[in-house]
């Protein structure tokens, strides 16, 4: 069985299963065994002096032990890398996630400060409706490249070592790829890579949100609303879904009590949004995986799947 073909059953298994609670109340979510793994990195790595060369040879060991662990779980066969790569994979969970913030987004300011809390890292206690709402489709188009499309791309490119090594340099990103006083020397490693690693999916990720929207020939527009965004990566797909929603995204946000004047992505789009924008970023997920899933069944069917 090809690895595209296990792709295109494991995007279908996510899509219908998601994260079974009853499952991972029980074991421990290999995302949370990759922060344990992460974490213990920084706990024994990140002190003294050198913490630059510390963090390179943290995600030296982390890369290697993923790369191992992604080519002994190969050995196993077909059926357990479409169960491992489903599980990798984000796209129910990341929709179930949103949407909860346009149903609390519904009921009350105060709900949907917590729900959204759940999937951003600026200040929330503040927010009004189109931050939050802001906040919840941003979190959507990056969420889709980090937990959807770049997985599926580095399983393709590189099988089960590519999808492992890719997971632990994004959870390791989120975890210590920060620019403050404990993390700026010890993450940069892992900020660096995980930038290289997102690279093409990030741009991948905006090509299918244009494709499945009707907008390619925006593409050249997308591309300039994403050198707008302060990251490398993430602009890209925030860019696209703006323009697939006519909503101006990213902008001023607040990071621990300080806000931040960032300049809008889309401009031109609405900016007095709510639950029913949250509601149509939810759409444009299913409709650019399905698109991906479309692609994958192409590749399928030319290299033989």
């Amino acid at each position: 069985m090809s690895t595209a073909l296990i792709l295109v059953i494991a995007m279908i298994l996510d899509a219908l299963l998601g994260e079974p609670r009853w499952l991972w109340s029980r074991l421990p979510h290999p995302a949370v065994l990759m922060g344990r793994a992460v974490g213990w990195t920084d706990e024994y790595l990140n002190s003294g002096t050198l913490r630059r060369a510390r963090g390179v040879t943290a995600m030296l060991l982390l890369g290697v032990c993923a790369l191992l662990l992604g080519w002994v779980l190969s050995w196993f066969g077909p059926f357990i890398e479409i169960i491992i790569v489903a599980i990798l994979l984000a796209q129910r969970s990341l929709i179930d996630h949103v949407r909860a913030v346009a149903d609390a987004l519904r009921l009350s300011l105060g709900d949907a400060r917590r729900a959204v809390a759940r999937i951003v890292g600026r200040d929330t206690t503040a927010m009004q409706a189109p931050a939050i709402a802001r906040g919840a489709i941003e979190s959507a188009a990056e969420n889709l490249s980090d937990g959807v499309i770049a997985p599926a791309f580095w399983y393709l490119i590189g099988g089960l070592p590519g999808l492992l090594l890719y997971k632990i340099t994004n959870t390791a990103d989120s975890m210590i790829g920060y620019r403050n006083d404990r993390y700026e020397a010890f993450g940069w490693a892992a900020a660096r890579l995980d930038d290289l690693l997102n690279l093409i999916p990030a741009r991948l990720t905006a090509l299918l949100i244009a494709l499945s929207h009707g907008q390619m020939r925006a593409l050249v527009d997308i591309a300039a609303d994403a050198r707008q965004h302060r990251s490398p990566n993430a602009g890209w797909p925030e860019a696209a879904m703006a323009r697939a929603l006519n909503v101006a995204l990213a902008g001023p946000r607040s990071y621990e009590g300080e806000m931040h004047d960032f300049p809008y992505v889309f401009d031109a789009g609405q900016r007095q949004i709510g639950a029913p924008q949250i509601d149509s970023a939810c759409t444009a997920l299913w409709r650019t995986w399905a698109t991906a899933l479309l692609a994958s069944v192409a590749v399928a069917v030319v290299t033989g799947g």
